[in-house]
């Protein structure tokens, strides 16, 4: 199991939160090309971080809200995902909200962003950074 992890890009010391169907690891959580590139980047000009933390805390309009920060400090028990020179961190508590999401980054007219596209939001605020869960 572990080299299949490591061929998908995921590490943890973290109890396993995969699902495994007929030897393929889908991830629990994961970065498009483009959110890879932008943390890479912001990392690359951050020289004390060592990854972006996304979390999942109580807030925002619609009763959860994600969060975004730099850290240099992983967690024994954090998900390790690794892709293109970025590294990203997530607690098992916010993992349990994130599971089949996808980070990613939109740069347009109306300004550049991460995204999360979660498959357990039952509902989201209009500006994508709280959702609601059933």
């Amino acid at each position: 199991m572990g080299r299949a992890l490591e061929q998908a890009g995921l590490t943890s010391k973290a109890p396993a939160r995969y699902i495994w169907a007929m030897s393929d690891v889908i991830s629990p959580f994961a970065l498009s090309a483009s959110a890879a590139a932008r943390v890479a980047e912001i990392l690359a000009a951050e020289p004390t971080a060592k990854a972006l933390r996304v979390e999942v805390l109580a807030g925002g309009c619609s009763g959860l809200q994600y969060k975004f920060d730099l850290t240099a400090e992983r967690a024994p028990d954090d998900l390790v995902l690794e892709r293109d020179g970025a590294t990203v961190f997530v607690d098992p508590v916010s993992l349990d909200f994130l599971g089949g999401a996808e980070l990613d980054f939109k740069d347009s007219l109306m300004g550049a962003h991460f995204l999360v596209q979660n498959p357990n939001a039952s509902s989201s605020c209009g500006c994508g950074t709280s959702f609601s869960v059933d």
